[in-house]
């Protein structure tokens, strides 16, 4: 990478980070705060608060990534950053879980995702795209697991309003960012494997292995805002207030954390990528009746979120990198903007439906609920096909024509180990699809320099 594609990288990431970390900070304490309020004695209404960023965050999403084709990435980012910070600001003030649900709304509506991954692309050479998108998950996976254990600790500090309101001047701080520190690229136009395009929207939404995934994700995200609004309750009830539920998260989150590893190392390099996927969610299951069994044990339910949230990392992990390997390479960024706003739609739906059941079918309901998806979810994956061992590289191209793109691409489709081919020619990109092992990627290389 050179310094600029590092210091764009880094910018981008933290932008994403301190943006999800906006999301993820207020919801292991949020349930316990909001029953305080007028109108919090209704769980219903604490779920749809706690999910309601998400609503908005899926509508909006692919959207604003298309506004910001048209009208610039970063006054799009800025833009949804200075509608975050309010969404943040209008929570901190609220007195009632309406003006509560309000902020978060205006929350979700800040969607800048899309734009996000948009800039780094434009921002970034192809053969170092792979490495951009990479530092950005790995931001948002430590976000999570830092939100986990840093959530109660603010919380007995400075209290939720505090919390917002670091929430609203983080988000200042991102767009300070955005206009100082990250550059402004030269070049802005639509990228194929990073960007939705409405003319792919139909074959993804017919693909039956990438609505598999859809549905997963939305499982596994609207399980995770479940649990968030049962477990706070039950080590409540356990002796453990929600300023000292740190102690249960933290080891949690970090055992959680070192676990993900080896399961994810063997799905990736020996090629068992759907047996690793179906235990997690099989161990998520588990976990949720462990949780059932065990509540009256604060060991018990710590033990149980453990277990859940090593299966809840493996399969954030391996779910994009499964849909990288099915997708289209002509429809990859349609098919994981479909699955990032599918995530979110989860989100809402598992926290306003574990509101809903807490409230008028008490709070194991909610377990049973997540046992039910779970399940579910587990008999939809058996039936995908294994992934096969692909990966994707980019090449870039000179200036090319219609027909001598079409020639290219031919010959790349005629060498051993390329599994599919898109030669973009607009975009002067060769986008290929490649066994991990018996690729000839000298030949390639060498196809790929003659054409430039």
């Amino acid at each position: 990478m050179t310094p600029i594609e590092r210091r764009a990288s880094i910018g981008l990431a933290g932008i994403y980070g301190l943006r999800m970390l906006g999301l993820f900070i207020i919801l292991p304490i949020f349930a316990l705060y909001a029953e305080k309020l007028p109108g919090g004695q209704s769980h219903f209404l604490i779920g749809i608060a706690l999910g309601a960023y998400g609503l908005t965050q899926s509508i909006l999403q692919i959207p604003a990534g298309w506004l910001s084709d048209r009208y610039g990435r970063k006054p799009v980012i800025i833009a949804g950053l200075l509608l975050f910070a309010a969404g943040s600001f209008i929570a901190a003030s609220a007195d009632d879980i309406y003006w509560i649900i309000a902020g978060r709304v205006i929350q979700g509506a800040g969607a800048i995702n899309a734009a996000v991954m948009a800039l780094t692309a434009d921002l970034t050479r192809e053969e170092h795209r792979t490495k951009a998108m990479a530092m950005i998950g790995i931001t948002i996976g430590i976000t999570f697991s830092l939100s986990m254990v840093l959530s109660p600790l603010l919380y007995k500090f400075i209290g939720m309003s505090g919390m917002f309101t670091l929430i609203g001047v983080l988000a200042f701080v991102s767009i300070a960012v955005v206009v100082w520190f990250i550059p402004t690229p030269t070049i802005t136009h639509f990228h194929s494997d990073t960007e939705a395009n409405t003319g792919k929207l139909l074959e993804v939404l017919r693909n039956k292995d990438l609505l598999r995934m859809d549905f997963g994700v939305f499982t596994l995200h609207a399980i995770l805002m479940s649990v968030f609004m049962r477990v706070p309750f039950i080590l409540r009830a356990d002796g453990l207030d929600a300023q000292h539920q740190w102690q249960v998260y933290l080891p949690v989150m970090l055992l959680a954390f070192v676990l993900m590893v080896p399961p994810i190392v063997i799905a990736e390099k020996k090629a068992k990528l759907k047996q690793v996927f179906m235990l997690a969610i099989a161990l998520a299951a588990v976990a949720q009746v462990a949780i059932l069994f065990l509540e009256n044990s604060i060991w018990g339910i710590a033990c149980a979120l453990l277990v859940f949230f090593t299966a809840f990392n493996v399969l954030e992990a391996t779910q994009p990198s499964i849909v990288s390997k099915i997708a289209p390479l002509a429809a990859k960024g349609t098919a994981m903007g479909v699955f990032s706003s599918v995530q979110f739609l989860g989100a809402f739906f598992g926290s306003a439906m574990g509101g809903l059941l807490m409230q008028f079918y008490g709070g194991n309901a909610v377990l049973f609920f997540a046992i039910f998806m779970l399940l579910l979810w587990l008999g939809v994956a058996s039936t995908m096909r294994a992934p096969r061992a692909l990966v994707t590289r980019i090449y870039h191209l000179k200036e090319l024509g219609e027909d001598a793109a079409r020639t290219m691409q031919q010959a790349l489709a005629q060498l051993r180990g390329v599994n599919e081919v898109l030669v973009v020619a607009n975009e002067q990109i060769a986008l290929l699809k490649v066994e991990m092992s018996g690729f000839d990627e000298e030949a390639v290389e060498k196809l790929v320099t003659g054409c430039n």
